[in-house]
C-alpha cells in the first residue's frame, strides 16, 4: 500500500497563531491546537502541522525541516533567508489597518538623535538584531546593538539605551511613551514561504499552490460582500449605472415580469454609501451577505 504524501506546514506561534487558525478555517482547513503540543491536528491527512515561533520559521523552511510556512518578511531578512526560500504569497490578515507594520528607529522626544548617522558610538536595543547591525554597517555607522527580549521601548524610556529599533503599526504606543520615530528602516508583511527543493516536487508544489490559492481567496472575501435586491424592470438601467461588480451584475427575471432580481459582489467599504443610492434608484429587499472565498 502506497504511503500518503505529506507536506510539512509551519504555523506561527504567538501573536499570529489565532489569526492563522481562523484564516485556515475560512479557507477550508480545521486546525486544532493543544497548548501542550507543538504538533496541531488538522483535518487533512496530507498536511503535518508544526507550531513554531515566526522568528525561527525561515531557517527551518530554508533547511527543509518545513516545506511551507507563514512568517513575517522581517524575520526572513533577519535570518538572511530571502535567497534561500521561495516567496509564494503575501498574506495580510493580522492587523487592524491596511498599512504594513514598520520597523522604525525610535528615540526619546528630547533626544539629539535626528538620523541613523547620529547613532555613531551609541547603544541600541532591538529584537531585530542582525538586520539592524547590517543596516548600520552598510551606512558606515559603528554602534552597539544589543538583543531585546521584549518591552523594547521601555529600555529607551528608562535610559538604558540611546535608541531602539522597534516594530509599530500606527505609532500610537510610541507616542504615548513620549518617543519619536527618527527613521523607518523596514516594512514587513506576512509571507507564505516554501522550501525551494519542495517546490521542485510536483505533488508538493500543487499542494502549496492549493494552500496559497485558498488562503488568498479567503482574504479577498473579507473585503467583499454580495448584494441581492429586486428592482423594477423600468429602473434597471438607472440601477446598473451605479452598481459596481467584479465583472457584471447577475440579472434574472421574476415571476412578475415587471421586476428583476439583481445580485453582485462589491467592496465592503462601498456598501454604506451604496445602499442609499440603490434604494433611491428603486431597489427593494436589499440583502447583504458575507463571503467565504473569492477566487
Amino acid at each position: 500500500m502506497n504511503a500518503i504524501p505529506q507536506l510539512k506546514l509551519g504555523i506561527p506561534k504567538g501573536s499570529l497563531e489565532k489569526a492563522t487558525v481562523e484564516l485556515f478555517a475560512q479557507a477550508g482547513w480545521t486546525i486544532s491546537i493543544n497548548s501542550r503540543n507543538y504538533f496541531p491536528a488538522i483535518d487533512d491527512p496530507t498536511l503535518i502541522c508544526k507550531l513554531m515561533r515566526p522568528q525561527e520559521m525561515a531557517m527551518y523552511v530554508a533547511d527543509g525541516t518545513l516545506d511551507v510556512a507563514l512568517t513575517g518578511w522581517d524575520w526572513i531578512i533577519e535570518r538572511d533567508c530571502q535567497d534561500k526560500v521561495t516567496d509564494v504569497a503575501t498574506l495580510e490578515y493580522s492587523k487592524s489597518s491596511n498599512k504594513p507594520c514598520r520597523w522604525v528607529l525610535v528615540a526619546p522626544e528630547n533626544s539629539p538623535i535626528q538620523g541613523v548617522q547620529d547613532l555613531q558610538g551609541k547603544r541600541i536595543a532591538t529584537e531585530l538584531q542582525s538586520f539592524t547591525r547590517r543596516y548600520l554597517e552598510e551606512r558606515g555607522v559603528q554602534a552597539e546593538v544589543i538583543f531585546s527580549w521584549g518591552a523594547t521601548e521601555a529600555k529607551v524610556v528608562e535610559g538604558l539605551v540611546d535608541a531602539v529599533v522597534e516594530i509599530t503599526e500606527t505609532g500610537s504606543t510610541l507616542r504615548a511613551h513620549r518617543l519619536r520615530i527618527v527613521e523607518e528602516l523596514l516594512e514587513t508583511r506576512t509571507k507564505l514561504i516554501a522550501n525551494p527543493k519542495a517546490m521542485e516536487d510536483p505533488w508538493k508544489r500543487n499542494k502549496v499552490d492549493q494552500i496559497a490559492l485558498l488562503l488568498k481567496a479567503a482574504l479577498d472575501a473579507r473585503h467583499k460582500v454580495m448584494l441581492k435586491m429586486n428592482v423594477p424592470a423600468s429602473r434597471l438601467d438607472t440601477l446598473m449605472a451605479i452598481l459596481p461588480s467584479l465583472t457584471s451584475p447577475t440579472v434574472n427575471p421574476l415571476l412578475d415580469h415587471e421586476w428583476r432580481a439583481v445580485e453582485t459582489v462589491v467592496d465592503r467599504n462601498l456598501v454604506r454609501d451604496l445602499l442609499p443610492r440603490l434604494k433611491e434608484a428603486g431597489a427593494i429587499g436589499i440583502l447583504e451577505f458575507d463571503l467565504k472565498k473569492v477566487v
